[in-house]
């Protein structure tokens, strides 16, 4: 197997850069060296997160949905930057709440987004990671490991990026590229406050058993990211505890068909008095991304 470089001689390119996580993982890279390019939606956000990485990042402006965009931009990036050696697919939106008082174009929006956003990115930087033998980080969720009700858009999509990152490594490793996934409990986002300024869906959160109903500070969730990214990963937990979740991922579905329903029950009244205010996607993030495809309609 070929050696890992260092970061300080990779090229990393960090989706969904604007804020949040991969805000600050563009910066941690940075600080260990690395040059880093920010794709996203929001061109301020993403030059303000660029000028905070050194004078050698750079920020492109891309729909990670849009794969005719996305794929020029990788193809700017490996020409500006010469090389692409580790690519982080973290752009992702979240939708709460019942699916039948969902609204379907924002339901499918998060799928596509967090999903088949994965699905592009990973077609569009493919070419350059080959040529690199590079390495590309799937950020999953702990979504993915322990699906719940009221965020049944947000736990199919997730899954799906741990599904497609396992069938892809094996596709791949023969071209020396290495694939990992990455797991996150409730981290200190924008799109984690979003979710909580729903009282219902944050009552439902505090509910959950520990460790599970925590909300985890951003930092040492991102320092364990750009360790795995420093390692090349099969599997990155931004939360040490969700290591120890896959021994156990079996049993929950069946835990949760148990103990979900009577939840459900009790807050169903007030789910429905409020569901006018869950229509669209959660946080910042959601709101840009909302904006970003009103603007382009």
């Amino acid at each position: 197997m070929t050696p890992t470089p260092p970061l300080s001689s990779q090229v990393a390119v960090v989706t969904g850069a604007a804020r949040g996580v991969g805000a600050l993982l563009a910066r941690r890279l940075a600080d260990r060296g690395a040059t880093v390019a920010l794709v996203g939606l929001e061109p301020e956000e993403l030059a303000r997160t660029a000028a905070a990485c050194g004078p050698g990042a750079t920020h492109w402006e891309a729909d990670v949905t849009d794969l005719d965009a996305l794929t020029d931009a990788a193809r700017r990036i490996q020409a500006h930057h010469g090389r692409v050696d580790t690519v982080v697919a973290n752009a992702g939106i979240a939708l709460g709440g019942p699916l039948l008082d969902s609204d379907h174009a924002a339901f499918s929006r998060v799928v596509e987004v967090n999903l088949l956003g994965s699905v592009a990115t990973a077609r569009a930087f493919l070419p350059a990671l080959t040529d690199s033998r590079g390495y590309l980080l799937q950020i999953a969720s702990l979504a993915a490991i322990t699906p719940a009700p009221l965020m049944s858009a947000y736990c199919a999509s997730k899954s799906g990026v741990e599904a497609f990152a396992h069938s892809l490594r094996a596709e791949v490793a023969h071209r020396g590229v290495r694939v990992g996934v990455g797991y996150l409990s409730w981290t200190d986002t924008d799109m984690v406050r979003g979710a909580d300024e729903d009282e219902v869906l944050r009552e439902m959160r505090a509910r959950l058993p520990w460790p599970a109903n925590r909300t985890y500070p951003l930092e040492p969730a991102v320092d364990r990211l750009v360790a795995g990214v420093a390692r090349r990963s099969p599997h990155v937990y931004a939360q040490g505890w969700l290591r120890g979740m896959q021994a156990v991922r079996g049993l929950v579905p069946s835990v949760i068909g148990r103990l979900g329903p009577r939840e459900i029950r009790r807050l169903e009244p007030r789910l429905r008095a409020t569901a006018a205010r869950r229509l669209g996607p959660v946080g910042a993030g959601g709101a840009a991304d909302t904006e970003a495809r009103k603007a382009r309609s």
